[in-house]
């Protein structure tokens, strides 16, 4: 292990684009690349697959060859989408794969047939003996049926062929193994896993756990996960489902709230320090974990710093707790399942560690056992398994039988999920279209419909929209836009009396979600009163009710599930938001294109035909919040999203809404075709078509009028390009309202 500083530029130089961002990672070469990738994505955001690390001395590509100890410290981060030649080799990889479909629908179109004896040719044919009379036969539909299952009969053969291939490599490398492993009896495994134990069980302390109480927002989080949840729908969850809901929400606080820190600020004068080497640690330090402790000189008054690397949450989680790094959580990491992470890391152990015990889980990460199994050499397998076994007799030791039933149950669905985890096949499917030729049930029957072709087929799975309060809303405040417009309104009363609106929404937003509540001064008390109809309409919307106390002052809270008025609220917000904007600038729309208005369809289904896990699905399009998108992360040459009406619903289409998303321009949609079904997705006809659309900033609505009136049960949007694709692979859009009147 040798500990390096990087000083990582980013930006600048070449194109132009302002000055380079530096950024200064302390690391530790044992760690590997794929660490040192991801505290650059902390500190830039550009995620590890996309970047390309430059030694700025050399001009050399940092990769998994490269001698991290020898290379000097001044690196440039290039992102990977940015350089023409990765642009050229996309293109070449997509080409090659557009080939080969068309090489496979040919194969499935033809067959070759023996002239001599009549007999197919296929991939268990003698070329050697066959005759050289051969004739090419179109498959007709009904041949299409055996031809498919024969194909299907050689898949199945080819993958147990691998399965016993898999098992034979298992065999041989753990006879390998036995004349590679470490004749210990288990003891350097047993002293590298133990240790853990006793840090995972400070983390049960009731002191540390208060204390992490207190630094984390409870309320908020869990406000949190019952809105993540009732926008699938799901208002009443199980206990199981609001924990796995907090954590969640408590992994992306973590990430937002705790960095590394690389060099600390200069405890004299607060500016920037540089790492000068190692330190001695205190008795008080080590006391909390901190057995490495950085020495730091400051740039400007020249005071040295300390700086004491802690490893006890009840520290971090104390003043330093922002300065001290993860605590039990990875911060680079958005998904609760960490298998779907650590793609290439190349791993000997993983090892699961609770305060009930530990347990080898290896299998979970890995789709080459084999490979794995050839690098553990620490000890043999059956020794791993006995030492952790003991291990974890020793923490269950004092568990109740009920308690240890219940432990060995979780174990025995653990093992049977895990000795299968290994051979499981990776999902690698894409969105590709489908066989044009023949009719849609004989490709249906053939299983050769595209992705857009069948609501059943994606690669994220069909969702519901919770957004019926949307449509409420605007609904609401579209009456309340009518009402001023029809009375002559003067602008500066209209923006009274959002402004008051606003107040309201932002004290009710501040309060306890579960006891919400804001009182109305007199004066909001008075303009409330002269539009109150609409204004409780609105309140409705959002699952509030205005309540007059007998001393005359006038409170609004919340009715029945608090959750409705969490998920509605900041919906609420953003409309009144956005019409303040547009009356302050001037920007009011004709009647028919204003914002909000009435007739939004919704409770539909949505399907795309991807999307960016957990905060880009595809139903963030329909549910009313300025700061959330759909994101497709391989859209930007082509990607499509279908609304589908509820329960069978039709629609004559009028209007529609599209609103950039927070960031990146180059992922606006420019170019898009807007379709129409009568039978759910199975045929499309065209009802409008955009191109060369620029969105003039972030967060910018568009309407679009819809001229041809075509009744459907079903909508897709086909966007056909990004407004920069080149060294773009993303597609963006922050919301999609679609209006007219359902039958």
């Amino acid at each position: 292990m040798v500990a390096r500083r990087f000083v990582v530029r980013q930006g600048g130089g070449g194109g132009g684009g302002g000055e380079a961002e530096e950024h200064e990672v302390e690391y530790d070469t044992e760690h590997g690349l794929d660490i040192l990738r991801l505290q650059i994505f902390s500190l830039t955001s550009v995620p590890p697959e996309l970047q390309k690390i430059v030694v700025e001395a050399d001009g050399s590509v940092v990769d998994d060859g490269t001698d991290l100890e020898a290379i000097s410290e001044g690196l440039r981060l290039v992102a990977i989408t940015g350089e023409e030649e990765e642009a050229e080799a996309a293109a070449a990889a997509e080409a090659a794969r557009a080939q080969e479909k068309s090489d496979e629908e040919l194969a499935r179109m033809i067959q070759i047939v023996v002239e001599a004896d009549g007999s197919r040719v296929d991939g268990g044919t003698d070329m050697e003996s066959i005759c050289e009379g051969l004739r090419v036969v179109a498959i007709s539909e009904g041949d299409g049926e055996d031809i498919a299952a024969a194909e299907a009969a050689r898949v199945q053969e080819k993958s147990d062929e691998e399965f016993a291939r898999m098992l034979q490599a298992e065999e041989e490398a753990l006879l390998l193994q036995q004349y590679s492993i470490r004749n210990d009896g288990g003891e350097e495994f047993r002293e590298r896993v133990e240790p853990y134990m006793h840090q995972v069980l400070m983390y049960e302390d009731p002191m540390r756990q208060e204390a992490a109480r207190k630094t984390v927002p409870m309320d908020e989080l869990q406000e949190k996960a019952l809105v993540s949840l009732a926008k699938e729908g799901n208002f009443s969850p199980s206990k199981d489902e609001e924990d796995h809901a907090f954590l969640l929400q408590l992994l992306f606080w973590f990430k937002q709230s705790f960095r590394w820190v690389n060099a600390p600020p200069c405890d004299s004068c607060g500016r920037e320090t540089f790492n000068v080497g190692m330190g001695t640690a205190l008795p008080s330090e080590i006391k909390f974990g901190a057995n490495r402790v950085e020495i730091y000189r400051c740039n400007y008054c020249s005071s040295t710093t300390r700086f004491p690397r802690y490893n006890d949450p009840y520290k971090k989680l104390g003043k330093d707790a922002v300065e001290n790094g993860p605590i039990a959580l990875h911060s680079t990491v958005e998904v609760l399942d960490m298998k779907l992470v650590w793609w290439n890391k190349k791993l000997d152990y993983v090892i699961a560690i609770s305060k009930d015990g530990v347990r080898d889980v290896t299998k979970r990460y890995t789709r080459k056992w084999h490979e794995v199994l050839s690098r553990r050499i620490i000890t043999s397998e059956d020794t791993v398994s006995a030492i952790l076994s003991s291990i974890t007799g020793k923490y269950r030791s004092g568990l109740s039988i009920d308690g240890l039933t219940a432990l060995e149950n979780r174990d025995k669905k653990e093992s049977e999920e895990l000795s299968k985890a290994a051979y499981l096949e990776v999902d690698t499917s894409i969105s590709l279209p489908g066989r044009q030729s023949g009719s849609v049930e004989w490709r249906k029957a053939r299983l050769e419909l595209s992705q857009v072709e069948s609501l059943a087929c994606s690669s994220c799975p069909a969702r519901k929209c919770v957004d019926a309060h949307v449509s409420k809303i605007y609904d609401a405040l579209s009456a309340l836009l009518s009402h001023f417009c029809d009375g002559d309104i003067p602008k500066e009363r209209v923006i009274e009396v959002f402004d008051s609106l606003k107040c309201l929404m932002q004290n009710l937003k501040d309060a306890k979600f579960k006891s919400r509540r804001a009182t109305l001064d007199k004066k909001t008390q008075l303009v409330f009163e002269e539009i109150f109809p609409s204004v409780e309409r609105l309140l409705c919307a959002m699952s509030l009710k205005a309540e007059l106390g007998t001393d005359g002052k006038c409170s609004v809270t919340t009715v029945g599930n608090a959750v409705h008025t969490s998920l509605a609220l900041p919906v609420a917000m953003d409309v009144v938001d956005e019409i303040l904007s547009n009356y302050k600038s001037n920007a009011v729309c004709t009647k028919g294109h204003q914002f909000p208005r009435g007739n939004r369809l919704c409770s539909g289904s949505v399907l795309a035909s991807g999307e960016q896990l957990p905060i880009g699905i595809a139903t963030a399009a329909f549910d009313g919040i300025r700061s959330s998108k759909w994101e497709e992360p391989d859209g930007a040459k082509g990607c499509w999203i279908i609304y589908r009406m509820l329960d069978g619903q039709t629609c004559e289409l009028d209007s529609y809404d599209l609103m950039s998303a927070n960031d990146v321009p180059e992922r606006d949609p420019m170019d898009w075709v807007l379709e129409g079904s009568t039978d759910g997705g199975s045929t499309w006809n065209t009802i409008d078509a955009r191109s060369s659309v620029i969105f003039d900033s972030r967060f910018y609505r568009k309407t679009f009028t819809v001229d041809k009136r075509y009744k459907a049960n079903a909508f897709r949007f086909r966007f056909l390009r990004v407004r920069e694709s080149n060294g773009n692979p993303r597609f963006q859009i922050g919301s999609i309202d679609l209006y007219g009147k359902s039958t």
